[in-house]
């Protein structure tokens, strides 16, 4: 194999997230472009929750997963997590290429043009009556664009990628020529220009550039991407957008697709003879779903209003925010109460993790773009969610720091230091050090007898953890905590107790009578943290 083929398979995890954060970044471009009256759905929110499914399904596999699993994980993936017709067209380019990809032994240009290719295909067999000027015909030219670059002698992968991403923004400039409502609207196909997004943020994560802008630069003629959102219903029209996943046995798909047409429009019909995501527009949903239960079971069911979602969107479209403030915060912790503080010191987004339940990277990705900022920061509060916040940096939809807490005491810190005035990188470093000079301490109970450095330890035994080591063993959590904060106090002044699910409100104000009482010099701060599993969290600063 060689050094490039080596390379283009480890990092495939790393390009398909690349090429996900490229399309969430630009959504709301995509969005804008939409001007059918029956969008069901924003082109560009369908196809980014597609590819979201998708890094899920990955992030779910081990490190140094072999390619043919990681190309099983983004083809179930984006079926599984397909929504609107764009995003079941997407599933379908993906699951084509990635075909021949899990099928081959080395990576090289000429397995790139028959990805092309076979993409093409399953595609064009995923709908009955293809429609020129749309994703499937910048999906065509792209895979016609790479054959005379392979014929001319290319290997290198990266070069031939680029020439694609080339010829995917020129065939979206062409689409208003293919599609007259798309030239009478002024803008291109929303559903092009996600697939060339992708492709260009896949082909940038191996070459190591961002998106270019898309302004009409690329085109001897302008073309605007601000057209007025379309708000031109017709009661004609099919008024639900339906979409669910049938399972079965010998599933007929062609049968089915016939059905559909009689029932509805915009229908499709893709999977595998066990397994089928459905979509179809119809005037009455329940029709689909009974045929759909006579056949086998049904799940994921999704119906959208589009009269009712049409006209949210235009509105959305005119009153969309812009970032209020330079920087953000993500925080992640679990506990109610735990989040109401965060939220306090400024957190404007909190994702439900901690030790046992720890969020992915594609998780993360989405609270930073829910963040009304220019740039942001993570406070992933936990060690073990420490990479995936890393992760994030680089391909989200702005700027990222990450602020490598481990404990949400530290996070408290962190949020004090905060300078609202202050760049990204340097609220990130004051941040960091401030998070440096807390001893977070935790409570919980041991699950089966081990071993620790305070000794032997039996299942339902309290224990005391500090820094990953298990400090202080005992059977009351008010003695074990007060045991454990010998250990953590050092040369604090300040102790933080944050009481779980567990612990009662006389507990806590119990304990706090007792670290008073003994510690006079330290000023003692209680809340309900409400976390799961650990009766108490304890800080020194």
């Amino acid at each position: 194999m060689t050094e490039q083929t080596s390379h283009g398979l480890a990092s495939a995890p790393a390009l398909v997230l690349s090429a996900a954060a490229a399309l969430k970044e630009r959504r709301d471009e995509v969005n804008r472009l939409n001007v059918f009256p029956v969008p069901d759905g924003d082109t560009g929110t369908n196809m980014s929750l597609t590819m979201d499914a998708v890094v899920a399904e990955i992030g779910k596999l081990p490190a140094g997963a072999p390619v043919a699993d990681i190309c099983k994980a983004v083809t179930h993936g984006s079926l599984m997590g397909a929504r609107g017709n764009s995003g079941v067209i997407l599933s379908q380019i993906l699951r084509g290429l990635c075909e021949p990809l899990a099928a081959a032994e080395t990576l090289d240009a000429h397995v790139v043009v028959e990805c092309l290719d076979r993409a093409v295909t399953v595609a064009f067999q995923a709908v009955r009556k293809p429609v020129e000027g749309t994703m499937l015909t910048v999906l065509r030219d792209m895979a016609e664009s790479a054959h005379p670059v392979l014929e001319a002698g290319t290997t290198d992968i990266a070069a031939l990628l680029e020439a694609v991403v080339d010829a995917a923004y020129a065939s979206v400039r062409r689409t208003p020529d293919l599609l007259p409502v798309l030239k009478e609207a002024g803008v291109v196909d929303a559903g092009g220009y996600g697939v060339a997004i992708l492709a260009e943020g896949f082909a940038g994560g191996l070459a190591g550039h961002g998106l270019r802008a898309f302004d009409g630069t690329v085109s001897a003629a302008p073309v605007h991407i601000e057209g007025e959102p379309a708000n031109d219903w017709d009661d004609q029209e099919y008024l639900y957008c339906t979409e669910f996943l049938l399972y079965g046995h010998g599933l007929d798909r062609d049968s089915i697709e016939d059905y559909l047409v009689s029932i509805g429009g915009s229908q499709l019909a893709v999977g595998s003879e066990d397994q089928l995501k459905i979509h179809v527009h119809t005037n009455d949903p329940s029709q689909p779903l009974a045929h759909a239960l006579g056949l086998g079971e049904v799940s994921d069911v999704h119906i959208h209003n589009m009269r009712r979602q049409t006209e949210a969107r235009a509105e959305a479209l005119r009153t969309q925010a812009t970032p209020t403030k330079a920087v953000g915060f993500v925080a992640v912790a679990a506990g109610e109460g735990l989040a109401r503080i965060l939220e306090s010191l400024g957190v404007d987004e909190v994702v439900s993790g901690g030790q046992t339940m720890n969020p992915s990277t594609a998780e993360l990705l989405d609270a930073i773009s829910r963040v009304p900022a220019t740039s942001v920061i993570v406070l992933p509060n936990n060690r073990n969610i420490i990479l995936a916040a890393n992760q994030t940096v680089g391909i989200a939809d702005k700027p990222v720091g990450v602020v490598p807490t481990t404990s949400v005491p530290e996070a408290f810190s962190a949020l004090l230091a905060v300078d609202p005035e202050g760049t990204l990188e340097a609220n990130v470093a004051s941040m960091t050090a401030a998070a440096e000079v807390v001893t977070t301490g935790e409570i919980t109970t041991a699950i089966k007898d081990s071993k620790g450095k305070a000794g032997p330890i039996k299942e339902g035994q309290v224990i005391g953890i500090c820094d990953h080591e298990i400090e202080v063993i005992g059977e009351d959590v008010s003695e074990v905590a007060m045991r454990l904060l010998g250990v953590i106090a050092g040369e604090g002044e300040t102790v933080t107790l944050l009481a779980g699910e567990d612990m009662d409100d006389e507990t806590l104000q119990s304990l706090v009578d007792a670290i008073e009482t003994a510690h006079p010099e330290f000023e003692v701060d209680a809340h309900r943290g409400e976390q799961p599993l650990y009766p108490l969290i304890m800080a020194v600063e």
